[in-house]
């Protein structure tokens, strides 16, 4: 009887590495023919809504900026996929602010609920009694206020505003004890002075973990959308935009008997040039060429990647978690001045059921980012 038992879970567990594998293949797949069919397309600075990249917890911060492969109770992950939104996102509110500049205010507010099965459909074993998962976050950036001011410089008082808000509302199902898949809706919405626009966009992931944890993958087709309504007008109507499309690839793996655990995170698979164009008018000064960076190959493969570690005891009654963001350092690093651009160091801990945690990260020699949150655990408490 044990043999047979053995048999059957190891040919269970076999089963779900082989579909990880093709999920893993299929994926890498898409990265070869993105990177095929959009080789000589720069994705710097081609879409609009560029605060939708900005990490929206202390714990995403920490990380790198991004996660789609994490599915551990942290509702925020489901603001990078979906899909992992996890059955202990039930009830669980998380508040989290951020300082980036002297004046911008950028913080998020999310809540999670999760729902039963239909009574003709019952559990099977290892399946959640609740392998629905819904939760709706927001999160808001302040640029705070600027003065008006003349060609020249010269201020003609008063002064104006500028915001972004996008909306969150996130589905997930868990269709295996290894499976889950998610949706997202996400509206969009920005004013600058008397400027403003009105985006829909979509994600749609997918997330598998093996039984004991120990791998996870997660894959996710992040900002599918386009404006609805331009910040500008043009001939034939207003000017529509795309939304910042993100085809990302997420791995993670814990080791078994040490509390570390390993993430990477393959970003923007859609596309191969990540630098910013600059226009060359040596040829024909009248219309100007645009030509890509002089960027090594290696270094622009290194920048579709984030590398992150972290420290989680088996309780995971803490972390502290270190990450390096390849694309932040070749961006914001500075020539002639040593920084830590690229680098981020987060740290979080749970006390009863509250959990806080706080990440740094440089983005110049003068400017650190800092990220707060704390989420309550609702359910726990009202038991």
């Amino acid at each position: 009887m044990h043999i047979c038992n053995f048999c059957c879970t190891f040919a269970v567990d076999f089963k779900m590495r082989k579909y990880g594998l093709i999920i893993l293949a299929v994926g890498f797949w898409l990265l070869a023919v993105s990177l095929k069919a959009q080789a000589q397309v720069s994705n710097a600075g081609r879409s609009v809504f560029s605060f939708m990249s900005l990490p929206v917890s202390s714990r995403l911060n920490a990380l790198g900026g991004s996660n789609v492969s994490l599915s551990d109770g942290d509702i925020s992950m489901g603001m990078c996929n979906p899909a992992l939104l996890h059955e202990q996102s039930h009830m669980v509110l998380q508040l989290n602010y951020s300082y980036y500049l002297p004046g911008t205010m950028f913080g998020s507010a999310l809540y999670g609920h999760n729902f039963g099965r239909s009574k003709i459909e019952p559990a099977k074993d290892g399946e959640p009694d609740k392998p629905n998962y819904f939760a709706v976050g927001i999160h808001y950036l302040d640029y705070g206020k600027m003065q008006y001011a003349d060609m020249d410089g010269n201020l003609t008082g008063g002064s104006f505003g500028a915001r972004d808000i996008l909306v969150d509302v996130m589905y997930a199902r868990q269709l295996h004890p290894c499976w889950k898949v998610g949706i997202t809706l996400k509206p969009v919405y920005s004013i600058y002075e008397a400027y403003s626009s009105f985006a829909l966009g979509a994600d749609v992931g997918a997330h598998f973990q093996t039984k004991d944890s120990t791998f996870q993958m997660g894959l996710v087709l992040a900002n599918i959308g386009w404006q609805l309504k331009g910040f500008y007008s043009e001939e034939g109507g207003s000017n529509h935009e795309m939304l910042p499309l993100n085809l990302q690839l997420g791995l993670t793996y814990r080791v078994k008997h040490a509390p570390l655990r390993f993430h990477l995170q393959i970003h923007n698979m859609q596309t191969w040039y990540l630098n910013y164009e600059w226009t060359s008018l040596d040829k024909d000064p009248t219309k100007g060429e645009y030509i890509p960076h002089d960027v090594k190959w290696y270094d622009m493969l290194f920048r579709h990647t984030i590398w992150s570690l972290e420290v989680v005891p088996k309780s995971e009654k803490f972390y502290i978690a270190f990450s390096y963001n390849h694309r932040r350092r070749a961006e914001l690093n500075l020539i002639d001045q040593r920084s830590l651009a690229g680098f981020a160091l987060g740290a979080g801990v749970k006390i009863k059921q509250v959990r806080v945690g706080f990440a740094i990260s440089q983005l110049t020699k003068s400017n650190f980012s800092y990220q707060a949150g704390i989420t309550i655990d609702i359910n726990s408490m009202l038991k």
